[in-house]
């Protein structure tokens, strides 16, 4: 399974974007998705995720600014809408996909955000 995100760019500080993050085949037993970003020179870190009941968790940066969503019908997505954009978001930013049992991970390549003063 290969996850690709998408959505990434640059844009004012303000602005949106909206990443998309899309499986190469269903997964199933899902446990939870997520976003996770890391910024030049810094460790990778949780942004938000959501799990297969649709609870969700939010980094105390985003919240109130980004929203997870998730589907898995035919195709498993997970999408991250960015509201208030701010510099500090500027990070490349990375899907994950956790099954149940197994525990299996699966990561995207990471899709570059970069918000500018």
């Amino acid at each position: 399974v290969q996850l690709q995100a998408y959505g990434g760019g640059l844009v004012q500080a303000g602005g949106s974007l909206r990443l998309s993050c899309a499986a190469s085949q269903r997964i199933f037993n899902i446990n939870a998705m997520g976003w996770y970003r890391q910024a030049q020179g810094k460790q990778r870190e949780l942004v938000a995720t959501v799990t297969s009941g649709g609870t969700t968790n939010y980094a105390d940066s985003v919240k109130g600014r980004f929203t997870i969503s998730r589907d898995n019908g035919r195709i498993t997505m997970v999408y991250l809408q960015m509201n208030s954009l701010k510099p500090e978001d500027t990070a490349t930013y990375y899907c994950k996909v956790v099954t149940s049992g197994t525990r299996n991970e699966y990561w995207g390549q990471g899709t570059q955000v970069t918000v500018s003063s």
